[in-house]
């Protein structure tokens, strides 16, 4: 029995990359039942991997949604779902006979999340993409980088899984919230450039009054100002600092053992340079676990800068539970934190295909019927 806020939640995932399947896992991390949709036979994508934490508490099946007679299957188990999520570009499910006019017709209550980079109109729908496309046109990519440099794609955490998966999790969680007064589903249309556009809102604030006017790097949050950056240790590894407030500032320069007057120039952009560089120099002297250990139980905003296996062994980490292991595998935990209905811990990935059968039982196919959709190819 499943546990979680999101226990009873019946989920379709349509099998796809990265966005879709994050929003899907952030469900069933919280207790939502779901059954995946995939081909039938392996294909040929480089994504598709054994221990992913993309592919973990739910079940996997198999099925030709190309056929009527599999496309049937999905509209069953769209029959009794409450969410169906696709990542295709627009068009591609409807052209299966899969699209929200085909489901809602059979579930009017679904609620049907679709996410893309460009979203599900305008002049670009159709176009290729990726999610350093998509937040390039969103804004978002520029102001990340050193001055003088070209922008530095952040991995693809603001488009895939930031402004793409988490906020069609949302935007589907807003959509049930809205049926249970309702009684109607709707369409959810996440578009990768819609959701990193709307991640830079802290940073439209700033500039909106003028505290973020410069070019990139040379800005108060973009590694600028070197009360927040990050800065090479003795061992030539690294720490972070943050400390922008007053406050925290001076619990910094007392940590470093600096005279305070020495820099007091740190609110000037134009003595941030002399500033970084007597930081660095300073912070050239000891190695990053020194200087972590002095900063501990001070609020001086430094902490080490560490690899994602280091992350999953520090103490903090560990007593939060922040990381678990299935099957001999490091992977997040689920998040956020629940004080009366937390979720249980994440079951490892199934096998691909593997729950083909039990999924047609529950759909009322007899065992003739399923050893016919076998031999025709359409199921696995």
């Amino acid at each position: 029995m499943g546990a979680g806020p999101l226990v009873g939640l019946r989920v379709v995932e349509l099998a796809g990359l990265a966005p879709a399947p994050f929003a899907t896992t952030v469900l069933a991390d919280l207790g939502a039942d779901v059954v995946r949709v995939d081909r039938p036979r392996p294909g040929a994508d480089v994504l598709t991997f054994p221990h992913d934490p993309l592919s973990r508490a739910r079940r996997w099946i198999g099925v030709d949604t190309k056929q009527p007679a599999g496309r049937e299957v999905v509209l069953r188990l769209v029959d009794r779902a409450d969410v169906l999520l696709e990542g295709f570009r627009p068009g591609v499910t409807e052209r299966l006979g899969l699209g929200p006019e085909d489901c809602l017709a059979r579930n009017p209550g679904l609620v049907y999340g679709r996410v893309t980079g460009w979203g599900q109109d305008g002049p670009l729908a159709q176009a290729a993409g990726h999610d350093i496309n998509y937040i390039g046109l969103a804004g978002a990519l520029e102001p990340i980088g050193r001055e003088g440099e070209r922008p530095v794609p952040p991995l693809n955490l603001l488009g895939d899984f930031g402004g793409g998966g988490m906020l069609l999790a949302l935007g589907v969680l807003a959509a049930l919230v809205e049926r249970a007064s309702s009684g109607r589903g709707q369409v959810v249309d996440a578009s990768m450039v819609d959701g990193a556009a709307l991640l830079t809102a802290g940073m439209h604030g700033l500039r909106n009054i003028g505290l973020w006017s410069r070019g990139r790097g040379r800005n108060m949050l973009d590694g600028g100002a070197p009360f927040y950056d990050t800065y090479e240790t003795a061992d030539g590894r690294y720490v972070a600092v943050g400390a922008i407030e007053e406050r925290f500032w001076q619990a910094l320069v007392k940590v470093l053992e600096l005279d305070p007057e020495e820099l007091a120039g740190r609110l000037d952009p134009e003595q941030w340079g002399a500033v970084r560089e007597r930081l660095a120099a300073v912070l050239r002297t000891r190695t990053r676990d020194e200087w972590a250990a002095l900063a501990e139980g001070t609020d001086a905003c430094l902490t080490p800068v560490l690899t994602p296996e280091e992350a999953a062994e520090h103490p903090h980490n560990v007593a939060r539970g922040t990381f678990v292991t299935l099957d001999g595998h490091r992977q997040p935990a689920p998040a956020p934190r629940f004080s009366r209905t937390p979720p249980a811990d994440p079951v490892a990935p199934h096998a691909p295909r593997a729950d083909t059968p039990d999924v047609l039982a529950e759909l009322g196919y007899q065992p003739e019927e399923v050893d016919r959709l076998r031999a025709e190819g359409i199921v696995a």
